[in-house]
């Protein structure tokens, strides 16, 4: 787990973002989300958005597809 990130009197904590639905998340709940590489590039996708599209993201799909 990613320790909070300390700055003066404020403290941050590491947040993921879906790259389909937007949902954001600390990294402690980001577990059960999946990530995949695509054109080049790291894509995190919640779970929810994950069990929906799971048939898509299997035939390696583009999410640009679902």
């Amino acid at each position: 787990m990613s320790a909070p990130v300390e700055e003066g009197r404020r403290t941050f904590r590491h947040v993921k973002t879906c790259d389909f639905c937007g949902k954001q998340a600390p990294d402690e709940e980001t577990l059960t989300w999946t990530t995949s590489v695509e054109n080049k590039r790291p894509r995190t996708y919640c779970d929810t958005c994950s069990r929906e599209h799971l048939r898509a993201m299997e035939s390696k799909l583009d999410s640009e597809w679902w």
